[in-house]
């Protein structure tokens, strides 16, 4: 039994379905209902075939349903921000009539944008105006790559339920990854004003199992938990990083649970992080041979890409045995 989260079950606005969902969830201990139904034109005409006060009809049906079998109770309108404006206030002001407590406006197929989100959010809350007990929610997805965007716009409006997964998986490209939107809250909370109970030191643990489960792997240069999202290869930002962190980093790694931050040597990198990352190896560079192996690790660079710590070792021996053959050649 999972104790302490909620625990919730999606249902169409139909009695079967909630039916199923209550037995599904019958040991919870703390549970919810998500009922949903189509409220664009699109969805009306071609899926479900209804005129809107047949919509409105079995979302009051629906939800007071569901209110009988579960305290409490969400609703969607699926495909919500390709809804009328008036027409979507007035579903929403019928499920919460009817007892929904979380009233969710999903964007499903992601066509919305940051603007537009927010524009709807603040008509839907002033034209329903929902007590303090009802909240309204958001549910991005990534077709446009806006979900993160278009969550934290709903926020910003008054918002206080976001729906989001770890890594951002989901339906076609994915919905709102948890991580991106929680340390925006987190490392702009004076812009935005929210945040979250969320243990962040857990996001990239949460990540890489993810990963493995799935077998989906995470894009390194991804926000947050990617491999690069703390590594540093330009030699300006490595000069930065080595005289202080907050030049060239907002979030710290152990905020979200990442490993240190990463110096990457690469053709991008400068003589600073070089040098640094040789002094760490242990290794006493004599001045004379600094031009030499600056220049044989920009080849290296070159043909390798990245430079491990072995083939730094390699190297520093090579061309500290040309500086001594230089000498014995005088």
């Amino acid at each position: 039994v999972v104790d302490g989260p909620r625990v919730c079950s999606l249902a169409r606005v139909t009695k079967s379905d909630i039916d199923a969902a209550a037995e599904a969830l019958a040991s919870a201990r703390s549970k919810r209902a998500h009922v949903f139904i189509g409220t664009s034109p699109i969805h009306r005409q071609f899926k479900l075939q209804l005129r809107k006060g047949e919509i409105l009809d079995r979302i009051e049906e629906g939800v007071a349903y569901a209110v009988e079998h579960f305290e409490d109770v969400e609703f969607s309108a699926e495909d919500a921000l390709r809804t009328e404006k008036t027409f979507l206030a007035e579903a929403l002001q019928v499920a919460m009539d009817a007892g929904a407590k979380t009233l969710n406006v999903p964007d499903t197929v992601g066509y919305t944008t940051p603007e537009e989100i927010y524009d709807t959010f603040r008509f839907l809350i002033d034209t329903v105006q929902p007590p303090q007990d009802v909240v309204f929610s958001a549910h991005c997805h990534n077709d446009l790559g806006l979900a993160v965007a278009n969550s934290l716009a709903a926020i910003r409006a008054g918002v206080r339920q976001i729906e989001c997964t770890v890594n951002g998986i989901g339906e076609r490209a994915g919905n709102a990854a948890m991580e991106e939107v929680v340390m925006a809250l987190k490392t702009r909370h004076n812009y935005f004003g929210a945040g979250t109970q969320i243990n962040t030191s857990r996001f990239y643990d949460a990540s890489r199992t993810l990963e493995e489960v799935t077998g989906e792997k995470v894009q390194r240069n991804k926000a947050v938990v990617g491999r690069n999202a703390f590594a540093h290869e330009a030699g300006i930002h490595q000069h930065g990083m080595l005289r202080n962190r907050d030049t060239y980093e907002i979030m710290r790694p152990e905020d979200v649970g990442a490993p240190k931050s990463e110096l990457v040597l690469g053709k991008h990198s400068g003589k600073h992080a070089l040098f640094a990352r040789l002094e760490e190896l242990g290794h006493e560079i004599d001045p004379k041979s600094t031009n030499l192996i600056f220049a044989a690790f920009k080849k290296m660079a070159d043909d390798s890409h990245e430079v491990t710590d072995e083939q730094l070792r390699t190297l520093v021996s090579g061309a500290s045995n040309r500086i001594v053959a230089a000498e014995v050649l005088k």
